[in-house]
């Protein structure tokens, strides 16, 4: 039990942290933190490489311009080389170059050291292949730097020109920029979180909006679960929720026109048949009077007419015995059947019914423990044992046992426990949830019966009357049973 009860906890934990309002809540931020990315990243991207196209183009324009007015002479001296280098590295824009030059085996640069280590394989591959030049973005040591490489040429013709194998580089650091970029990836998180706790105001407001008619329908549901059919809803606005409120109103009107005409219905047909049965005491009565009558002569009359005496008080005695069954059954719909209960033993009031029906040969069985003492209505309790016994005598086989025992439910609440259990088949699967059910009978081909086909209707209401319970089942070897749980209350135990 403890386990079920945490597991319902966790079941209703769940519910309460993704309810509704948390789903959309969670969905417009979403919305709203998936825009704020893209609006950011977009900004970001175009924003970045304008800055970097910016330095890019400069520095490679300046560059270009500064190699072709420089004259270089060939072949090549690497003291000269190296003064030119630093001429041109001198005019480097947007900021200083350090310059580098390649030429066969001569390396000079306009720094300290000759050789560049910025300067890529792929970038000099690519220098050779094109006279106008080239460039490159290259991170060393978490550092960026933009490289450029322009091959030197000289002019053969007026549109012919030829490399001349010198090749100059120029190595820019590029921390200013980086600095820049930087700079706009923090600009635009911290314009995105404020962005969305902004947006979380109208995800509120949009899930109260929601959610306000959604408590109402829900309050509505529940009251008309208890039995207000006349709750309704007040629409607001236009919208499909509206709509909505609009269809539970029109549902919920129906509905309570239709539960009002069954209900009419229902004591109309309470009231025909507590009249009718009540009307039909007196003829049957006197019915009842005559056919005793012609039952003690009917042995001095033919055959034929003794045979229909007979017929015709056996049948009257049946209708007698429904009639009083429908007065039982119109009383405790009528909710009229009153409990005038009695300290008894109820092993003593099984005896006493079985006997009073003459049940005492050896189709009978009872195991009843002594010294149980029940706070029951007798005239009640004899209903049910009378019925189940008579039940099962007639539609189960012999023999019958009826066993008591006490029991305690699931509350801890002590019961008295009644069984009867017949030797016949028992009852099908098709037929045991109706079993209880007024007029049912198991065998559809078995129009007429001996009873009145609400025997097992009556004690079961006679068994809620005393707020007990009774279930119906079959035994592992064959044959039905019926169990009965009553509150085991005493005089000086009233629960």
């Amino acid at each position: 039990m403890r386990r079920a009860s945490l597991g319902r906890a966790l079941r209703r934990a769940r519910t309460l942290t993704f309810g509704l309002r948390t789903r959309l809540v969670l969905a417009f931020l979403l919305i709203a933190a998936v825009t704020a990315v893209t609006t950011a990243a977009l900004t970001y991207r175009e924003a970045r490489n304008a800055l970097l196209k910016t330095t890019q183009d400069t520095a490679v324009s300046s560059f270009r311009d500064q190699v072709q007015q420089t004259a270089f002479s060939l072949p090549v001296e690497a003291v000269t080389l190296q003064e030119r280098l630093r001429e041109i590295a001198a005019k480097g824009k947007p900021r200083p170059w350090v310059v580098f030059a390649e030429y066969g085996a001569v390396r000079a640069s306009s720094g300290a050291n000759p050789v560049s280590t910025v300067i890529t394989p792929e970038l000099r591959r690519a220098a050779g292949a094109d006279p106008h030049g080239t460039f490159q973005r290259v991170v060393k040591d978490g550092e960026p730097y933009l490289t450029i490489a322009m091959p030197t040429v000289f002019a053969a013709g007026p549109d012919t020109v030829l490399p001349t194998r010198l090749v100059v580089y120029a190595v820019m650091p590029m921390t200013d920029e980086q600095t820049n970029v930087d700079a706009l990836l923090v600009a635009a998180r911290n314009g995105a979180l404020p962005g969305l706790a902004i947006a979380l105001v109208p995800a509120l407001l949009t899930a109260r909006s929601v959610l306000r008619p959604v408590r109402e329908l829900r309050r509505a549901a529940r009251s008309m679960g208890s039995g207000r059919l006349d709750t309704r809803i007040r629409p607001q606005g236009n919208d499909e929720l509206a709509e909505l409120a609009h269809t539970f109103n029109d549902s919920a009107s129906e509905l309570e026109h239709t539960v009002r005409e069954l209900r009419q219905a229902e004591a109309r047909a309470r009231r025909f048949a507590a009249d009718v049965s009540h009307e039909l005491r007196t003829p049957l009565a006197g019915m009842l009077a005559v056919t005793e009558v012609l039952d003690e002569s009917a042995e001095q009359l033919d055959p034929d007419t003794a045979r229909a005496v007979r017929l015709v008080s056996t049948e009257t005695g049946k209708l007698a015995v429904l009639v009083e069954d429908l007065m039982e059954i119109s009383r405790f719909d009528a909710r009229a059947a009153e409990l005038n209960t009695d300290e008894v033993d109820p092993a003593e009031a099984v005896r006493k019914t079985l006997q009073a029906r003459h049940w005492t040969d050896d189709r009978f069985r009872t195991e009843l423990p002594e010294g149980l003492r029940a706070l029951l209505d007798p005239r009640r309790f004899d209903i049910v044992i009378a019925n189940l016994v008579g039940n099962a005598l007639h539609h189960g086989g012999a023999p019958v046992t009826v066993r008591q025992r006490t029991g305690v439910r699931s509350d801890g609440s002590p019961v008295l426990i009644t069984e009867v259990a017949d030797s016949g088949p028992g009852i099908s699967p098709e037929a045991l949830p109706h079993i209880f059910d007024r007029f049912f009978k198991a065998d559809a081909a078995r129009t007429r019966s001996a009873g009145s086909g609400l025997g097992l209707a009556i004690t079961l209401e006679n068994v809620r009357l005393h707020g007990g319970t009774i279930h119906a089942g079959n035994l592992p070897g064959g044959g039905a049973l019926f169990t009965v749980e009553l509150p085991l209350h005493t005089e000086g135990h009233v629960g």
